[in-house]
C-alpha cells in the first residue's frame, strides 16, 4: 500500500514539474502530460511499479474524460454540421483503413493486425480536439464544429468495431455473440436514454438544489453506465460517453462539466500516463517502419483526406485546412481497440508498442498543428488552392443575423451589452481575451472568441448583416482594419467606435465611423443610451457625427487640449442631449 501510495504520489510531483517546465519555455502543457507519460512509464524510470493500480486509475480516468466529453456535446453542434460530418468522417475512415491494411500487409503484417493498423489510424481523438479547441475558445467557429463532429462520427464507427472485436475469439468472429453484444447495448442505453429524458426531468430541483449532491450524481451517473456496459462485456468508454450525451440536454449540465474539469484536467495525465505505461522500448526497434509510415498516413494523409472532400462539399480552403489538421492524431478509441484485440490474440503486444508510439506521436503533432493553425495556413496558402471549388460557402445551414454586433467588453462594453438586452435584438459580443470569455460565459453572454482582424470570423458572425456594430477595441490598427471591412462589406451599418484622442477620432471617421467615442470627453454610457433612443438608424447619427467632426477640425496645438477637451466634452454632451429630445 505504501508503495501504491509513494509511486501515485511520485508521479503527480513528477507530472506538476514537467507542466511547470512546459509552462516556463511556452509550450503546450498537452506535450507536458506526454513527456510524463513516458518518463513515469516502463520506457524509462518505471515509477509506477504496480500496473494493477495504474490500470485502474487509467480506465476511470477514460471513463470519466469521456463522460466529460459526452457532457459537452451539443446535439446542435452536430445538427448544423451533420452532413459533411458524415462524408468526411466515412470517407476518412475507409480510405485510411484500406491504406493502412495495404501498407501495413506490404511491410509484412498479417491480413488482421495489418487490417488493425489501417482501422486504428483511421480514428482521430475527441479528447484531444475538444481539448485544445476549448483552450482556444474555438469549438463553436465553424471549422470546430466540423472537426468535433466528425470525431464524433468515426467514435460511433470505432464503437462498433469494439463491439465486433469483443465478440471475437481468437482468429475467428462470432456472429451471434456480436449481435447479442449490440442488442444489450442497445436496450441498456435505450434505458439510459429513457431515464434521462423521462424521469430525470422529474426531480431536476433535487438534483440541482444542492451542488455536493449535483457532483456525487454526475460521478455515480457516469461510472455507473460505463459499469453497466463493462458488465455485459463490451467496453466501458462507451457507456460513459453515452451518459454523458444523455446527461447533456438538462439544464445543469454545464454545473456538471464545470466542476467535473478539474478531474477531466488530472486524468488527462492519466491518460497519458497509461499510454506510456503500453511503451516497449525493445519492441519499438523492429517497427520503426511500420511506425513511420503510420505516423505520416495520421498526420498528413488524413488531413489531406479530409480536405479534399470539404473541397468538394464547398467549403473554403481556410474552413477546410483548420477542420482538418485538427483531425491528425490517433483516438483514444484506437488504443482501446487495440489493447481488446490483443486480449482476444489478434495481435501481439509489438503491434500495441507501434500504434501506442504513433498515438503519442501523433497527438503532440497535432497539438502543435492546432495551435499554430492560422500561421501554418498563411505560409502554404497559396499551395491550398487545388482544395478550394470556384464556389464556395461557409455555412452549412441557415446563418444567424446578429442586428448587433460588440467588438470588446472590458473597455466599457458592459453598458452596451444593457442596452441591447433593453432593446431585446439578438447580439453578440465578439472578444479576444480569454478571461474576458470566461466572464460572458458566467453571466450568460451570447459571445464569439474571435480576433476582430480575422475575416473568416467576419464572415462567420455575418457581421455584414448587422444594423448596429460597436467596436470598444484598445487596438487602433483592430479598429481600422474592422472599419475598412465594413466600409466595403456593409457600409449602411451604423458604425460605433472608440479613440484615445481627437487625431485618432478623425481618422476613424475618415474610415467610416458614425460616431466616435472620446473616453475623456464623453463615455460609453452617454453614447449606449443615445443608441437605446435612436434606434439603429443611421440617419439618426449624421447630424451629431457632422457636428462632432466639424468641432474636431478646430481642434489643434498642445498647449490648447485642456481648453479643447472640455469644451468638447461640453459640446457631445449637449447635441446627444439634444438629439434624444427631439427623438423622444
Amino acid at each position: 500500500m505504501d508503495n501504491v501510495f509513494s509511486g501515485l504520489s511520485l508521479i503527480i510531483v513528477i507530472g506538476a514539474a514537467v507542466a511547470l517546465l512546459m509552462r516556463t519555455i511556452n509550450q503546450p502543457l498537452i506535450i507536458g502530460h506526454i513527456l510524463t507519460g513516458i518518463i513515469v512509464g516502463p520506457a524509462l524510470f518505471h515509477v509506477a511499479k504496480s500496473p494493477d493500480t495504474l490500470a485502474l486509475f487509467s480506465d476511470l480516468g477514460i471513463a470519466l474524460l469521456l463522460f466529460i466529453i459526452g457532457l459537452g456535446l451539443n446535439p446542435q453542434i452536430v445538427k448544423e454540421v451533420s452532413k459533411t460530418a458524415a462524408y468526411v468522417g466515412v470517407i476518412q475512415v475507409v480510405v485510411i483503413t484500406v491504406l493502412g491494411w495495404l501498407l501495413g500487409s506490404a511491410l509484412g503484417l498479417s491480413n488482421t493486425a495489418a487490417a488493425i493498423l489501417g482501422a486504428s489510424l483511421a480514428f482521430s481523438s475527441t479528447i484531444i480536439i475538444l481539448k485544445m479547441l476549448s483552450d482556444k475558445h474555438e469549438q463553436a467557429r465553424l471549422y470546430g464544429k466540423i472537426a468535433i463532429s466528425v470525431s464524433l462520427v468515426q467514435d460511433m464507427i470505432a464503437i462498433a468495431l469494439v463491439v465486433i472485436t469483443s465478440a471475437s475469439h481468437g482468429k475467428n468472429v462470432a456472429i451471434g455473440s456480436a449481435l447479442g453484444l449490440a442488442i444489450k447495448g442497445s436496450l441498456i442505453g435505450v434505458a439510459i436514454y429513457w431515464v434521462s429524458s423521462r424521469l430525470l426531468p422529474q426531480f431536476q430541483k433535487l438534483i440541482s438544489g444542492s451542488q455536493e449532491f449535483l457532483f456525487l450524481f454526475a460521478i455515480a451517473w457516469g461510472l455507473g453506465s460505463a459499469a453497466l456496459f463493462q458488465k455485459i462485456g463490451l467496453s466501458s468508454e462507451i457507456g460513459a460517453l453515452l451518459a454523458g450525451i444523455c446527461l447533456a440536454p438538462q439544464p445543469y449540465a454545464q454545473e456538471i462539466s464545470s466542476r467535473l474539469r478539474p478531474l477531466r484536467d488530472f486524468f488527462v495525465i492519466v491518460f497519458f500516463i497509461a499510454l506510456g505505461a503500453n511503451l516497449n522500448l525493445s519492441d519499438i526497434g523492429p517497427m520503426l517502419p511500420v511506425i513511420m509510415v503510420s505516423a505520416v498516413i495520421a498526420i498528413v494523409a488524413k488531413p489531406l483526406i479530409a480536405m479534399a472532400v470539404m473541397g468538394y462539399l464547398g467549403y473554403t480552403k481556410r474552413t477546410s485546412f483548420k477542420a482538418s489538421v485538427a483531425l491528425a492524431q490517433v483516438s483514444e478509441f484506437s488504443i482501446v481497440l487495440v489493447l481488446l484485440a490483443h486480449q482476444r490474440g489478434l495481435i501481439d503486444s509489438s503491434l500495441v508498442t507501434a500504434i501506442t508510439f504513433i498515438a503519442l506521436t501523433s497527438i503532440a503533432a497535432s497539438s502543435y498543428l492546432i495551435i499554430f493553425s492560422d500561421r501554418i495556413f498563411r505560409v502554404f496558402e497559396g499551395f491550398l488552392d487545388i482544395f478550394e471549388r470556384k464556389s464556395v460557402h461557409a455555412e452549412t445551414g441557415p446563418p444567424r443575423n446578429y442586428e448587433m454586433i460588440l467588438f470588446g467588453y472590458q473597455k466599457g462594453g458592459h453598458e452596451f451589452v444593457k442596452v441591447f438586452r433593453q432593446l431585446t435584438k439578438d447580439f453578440v459580443v465578439i472578444d479576444y481575451d480569454p478571461e474576458i470569455i470566461d466572464v460572458l460565459e458566467q453571466r450568460k453572454i451570447h459571445h464569439i472568441y474571435g480576433d476582430a482582424t480575422d475575416v473568416e470570423l467576419l464572415e462567420e458572425a455575418n457581421v455584414d448583416k448587422a444594423k448596429l456594430i460597436v467596436s470598444t477595441l484598445t487596438d487602433p490598427q483592430a479598429t481600422w482594419f474592422l472599419l475598412n471591412y465594413l466600409k466595403r462589406k456593409h457600409s449602411d451599418a451604423v458604425v460605433i467606435a472608440e479613440a484615445d484622442s481627437p487625431k485618432q477620432a478623425g481618422k476613424l471617421y475618415d474610415e467610416g465611423a458614425s460616431y466616435v467615442i472620446l473616453p475623456h470627453f464623453i463615455g460609453g454610457e452617454k453614447v449606449s443610451a443615445f443608441v437605446k433612443k435612436s434606434g439603429l438608424n443611421k440617419s439618426e447619427f449624421k447630424r451629431i457625427r457632422e457636428q462632432h467632426i466639424r468641432y474636431l477640425k478646430k481642434q489643434h496645438g498642445v498647449e490648447q487640449r485642456k481648453i479643447r477637451r472640455k469644451k468638447l466634452g461640453h459640446t457631445v454632451v449637449h447635441n446627444l442631449a439634444s438629439l434624444s429630445r427631439a427623438k423622444a
